[in-house]
């Protein structure tokens, strides 16, 4: 008769770069993500119930509940749960960005592996799904497995639920303050300076830059020296193709916008569900700001120029991923 090994759902979590004791006949491996599975585990009786994966799985839920128990976990000034974000949140995201959207990341090098970065994006998609697919990027692609730090709208803070989840996973208001505060953290920070106008625009306005207001992300990087890396996401534009804006329904339930789409609101929730776009995040070259100095952020004319020059590059880099791109759903 087969006896089974026991794993020991309590035993201290190991830390990054230990090889925990699992015991003979046990050899974890690292995912890429930072847990550890199992790859040899005899299953009780031969009947192969327990698979590798599962008791990976297993002793990570476990290991992961303990240590939400015990409280033995941090949450920064801002609110942000660095536990409840690599052990829940960004999970629930990773089927989405892996399986739905199909994301292709490059350049994501070009994120500093320590130390401040803002990183500018196109915003697009009716649901600002472009985010969240963006902070996964970063961390699962990025070498250093940086935490992305996203500027939100004061809808997203004063909506129940997402108020909660947004502060959670690390993002803030999109003020001066908070922006400035990150940086000088040394966080990776992101901002989408076309705000609703560009996630609430028509489809027939896809891949156009709105306007990047009067450049306030440029002057918070002058103010704490840090780069800006300009990124351009493809695919976002058609996971919920606008055709018309419902604006009396918007003014009566307080939203910027309410997007009628082909499915949607005819086909009810089932047109809630995104289609299906082959997806591309591109990382650009850092714009270096340090050499200007704190004193050029109060300078318009440096403040202008650096908006137009992120503005263009993004602009651009979309036009050279969409001439590449050779179908809207296979890429």
């Amino acid at each position: 008769m087969s006896v089974a090994k026991v794993i020991p759902l309590h035993a201290d979590e190991p830390q990054r770069g230990e090889t925990p004791d699992w015991g003979s006949g046990y050899a974890p491996a690292d995912d890429g993500r930072g847990s550890a599975t199992v790859t040899e585990l005899p299953a009780p009786g031969g009947a192969g119930w327990l698979t590798p994966k599962l008791a990976g799985q297993i002793a990570d839920g476990a290991a992961f509940l303990r240590r939400r128990v015990t409280g033995d976990y941090q949450i920064d000034e801002f609110g942000f749960d660095p536990h409840l974000n690599t052990g829940v949140l960004l999970p629930i995201l990773r089927p989405l960005f892996d399986k739905w959207f199909r994301v292709e990341v490059s350049g994501v090098e070009n994120i500093p592996s320590d130390g401040a970065a803002l990183v500018v994006c196109n915003h697009a998609g009716v649901v600002p799904l472009d985010g969240l697919m963006t902070s996964v990027a970063v961390h699962d692609h990025h070498p250093a497995q940086r935490d992305l730090r996203m500027l939100a709208a004061d809808l997203a803070f004063q909506t129940p639920v997402v108020s909660t989840l947004a502060r959670k996973a690390g993002h803030t208001l999109a003020c001066h303050p908070d922006a400035e505060r990150l940086l000088r953290s040394g966080e990776v920070t992101a901002v989408f300076p076309e705000g609703f106008k560009g996630i609430g625009k028509p489809f027939s306005d896809r891949y156009k830059l709105q306007r990047f207001g009067r450049g306030g992300f440029v002057t918070s990087a002058l103010r704490t020296g840090a780069p800006i890396v300009p990124c351009s996401i493809v695919g976002s534009e058609e996971i919920y193709p606008m055709i018309a804006d419902f604006k009396p329904l918007a003014r009566i339930l307080g939203f910027p916008y309410f997007p009628i789409t082909p499915l949607f609101p005819m086909l009810g929730p089932l047109g809630m569900v995104p289609l299906p776009s082959k997806w591309h995040i591109k990382f650009g070259e850092p714009i270096e700001t340090a050499s200007y100095g704190a004193a050029a952020a109060e300078d318009p004319m440096v403040t202008f120029d650096l908006t137009d020059q992120v503005r263009e590059t993004i602009q651009q880099t979309l036009y050279t991923l969409l001439a590449r791109r050779r179908n809207v759903f296979l890429g």
